[in-house]
């Protein structure tokens, strides 16, 4: 016994007072000897409560605990947690157990590491009185419907890595669980005996979940947009046996191109389904005409920029004359950082056609470190504002010199922070550019955006003109002329 490997049966229960001890007894008579129960009782208005005290207080090793209504997965996650065994398995507080399942279920996680799920042959109980037939796993067949059962054994790690039961799924919490387990691999073994009785009743929960068909297939779209474009080339339709052929049909008529960083070619699978999934997922960090959204993936965080569908005209001419506002920004990104000019890291860029004209472009980069905007400096004191301002100067010089002229250049798209005493400056939104010899009058007529002072030009301009070798009395004039005009 003490060689064997811990399972934990966590059962929520809920209004069971009926069931919930025939469900306990039916673990307690299994032939595997190392078990502990978790009930984790979920607001239950009946004696189910009271059963499962008696139960812990007759059993050394069954522990009761109680919530209040969440909802069986948060019920599940909870026990969960409170687990101690290795190896879980959920079992719903109505359904029976066969004696000889945890033997054979226990055998298979053990000597096989690729192994993530064992159930086994089940009957129906109750209601009906059937074998309940499901097909072998596949990860294209789950991608469609659910073929694995609640009751399950996996390991407590794989509930860690997939973040645990869905809370906010309403129904088919179960298939949501299986879908983040599974997708990225695993092996699935069925057990040839019968070890689960699964009991149905007028009211079963699997009969009500069929009401809610709308909301669980929103929710999956949501959660797992790049698993449904990898298994069914676009996302789970209201049809679901029938989404693969009607997105590939779709597709005919759609074009999506990725062209992706070799240094982020990890993200690969997250930028194929930014389309489908941009609407519903990051956070929004501005929404006007374009709309800028933050995504955080393993760990990392990513600034997403969504251009708006630009007029019939453009359509065409993006689609086959011009490159899109995504590539410019992507492109320029990269002309930046050789020349020595900081901005954030660009990941990717989605070209998205639809009945052959483009659509929409989204431009995907590395969430910069620089927590200010040239903006900030009338918001807030910084007692180094001289320092930053002749940075943002000599950063405006460089990108001159290299004959970068942004035509954008306004007080949100210049970023700053201070590092170890040295001000980094950082520029952003770069599909607006062009490209040629900057003279003195040109350069300094880009600064017209950029909010100020006398004084705040006069140190812009004395630092530009220093970079530049220009007579720094003619900068600040030239800079002060355009900001005039500019603010009239």
């Amino acid at each position: 016994m003490i060689n064997k490997t811990l399972v934990s049966v966590v059962i929520p229960v809920y209004n069971m007072e009926d069931y919930l001890e025939e469900t306990v007894n039916s673990v307690l008579q299994s032939t595997y000897p190392n078990i502990e129960i978790i009930l984790m009782d979920d607001g239950s208005s009946d004696k189910s409560p009271l059963i499962g005290k008696k139960l812990s207080e007759q059993h050394p090793s069954i522990f009761f605990y109680s919530q209040t209504n969440k909802g069986v997965a948060a019920a599940r996650n909870h026990a969960i947690s409170l687990a101690k065994g290795e190896y879980i398995f959920p079992l719903d507080s109505d359904d029976l157990i066969g004696p000889d399942f945890f033997e054979s279920a226990v055998k298979v996680l053990d000597t096989q590491d690729d192994v993530k799920v064992v159930y086994s042959r089940m009957m129906f109980i109750g209601e009906k009185n059937s074998e309940w037939i499901l097909p072998d796993f596949s990860l294209s067949l789950i991608a469609r419907k659910n073929i694995i059962p609640v009751s399950a054994l996996f390991r407590k790690s794989d509930w860690i890595k997939a973040g645990g039961y869905c809370e906010t799924i309403i129904a088919r919490e179960d298939w949501e669980f299986w879908i983040s387990v599974l997708k990225d691999g695993g092996k699935v073994v069925k057990l040839p005996c019968i070890g689960l009785y699964y009991r149905i009743r007028p009211n079963s929960k699997r009969m009500t979940d069929r009401k809610l068909k709308k909301h669980v297939i929103e929710t999956l779209n949501n959660r797992h947009a790049d698993f449904f474009l990898r298994e069914l080339h676009g996302p789970l339709r209201q049809y679901r046996s029938w989404s693969r052929i009607y997105n590939r049909m779709t597709n005919l008529f759609c074009k999506k191109s990725v062209v992706v960083n070799p240094d982020f070619k990890h993200l690969t699978t997250f930028l194929n389904s930014l389309p489908f999934q941009f609407d519903k997922m990051g956070t929004t960090i501005y929404k006007g005409r374009n709309e800028l959204k933050m995504f955080a993936v393993d760990g990392d965080e990513y600034i997403v920029k969504s251009y708006k569908r630009p007029i019939w005209i453009n359509r065409i001419i993006y689609g086959f004359l011009r490159a899109s506002k995504a590539q410019r920004a992507y492109d320029n990104a990269f002309k930046l950082l050789k020349a020595g000019i900081k901005t954030p890291l660009p990941v990717a860029y989605i070209e998205y056609s639809q009945n052959w004209l483009f659509d929409k472009s989204y431009f995907v980069s590395k969430k910069s470190s620089c927590p200010f905007e040239y903006r900030d400096l009338f918001k807030q004191t910084f007692q180094n504002e001289t320092s930053i301002l002749k940075a943002i100067a000599r950063t405006t010089a460089m990108l001159h010199e290299n004959g970068f002229l942004h035509k954008d250049y306004s007080g949100g798209n210049i970023l700053f922070k201070e590092t170890d005493g040295e001000i980094q400056v950082e520029i952003i939104d770069l599909n607006r550019m062009s490209f040629g010899k900057i003279n003195m009058r040109t350069g300094c007529k880009n600064f017209e955006r950029l909010n100020g002072n006398e004084h705040i030009y006069s140190v812009l301009g004395e630092e530009y003109a220093n970079v530049r070798g220009f007579d720094k009395e003619k900068c600040i004039r030239l800079i002060l002329e355009a900001t005039k005009k500019q603010n009239k």
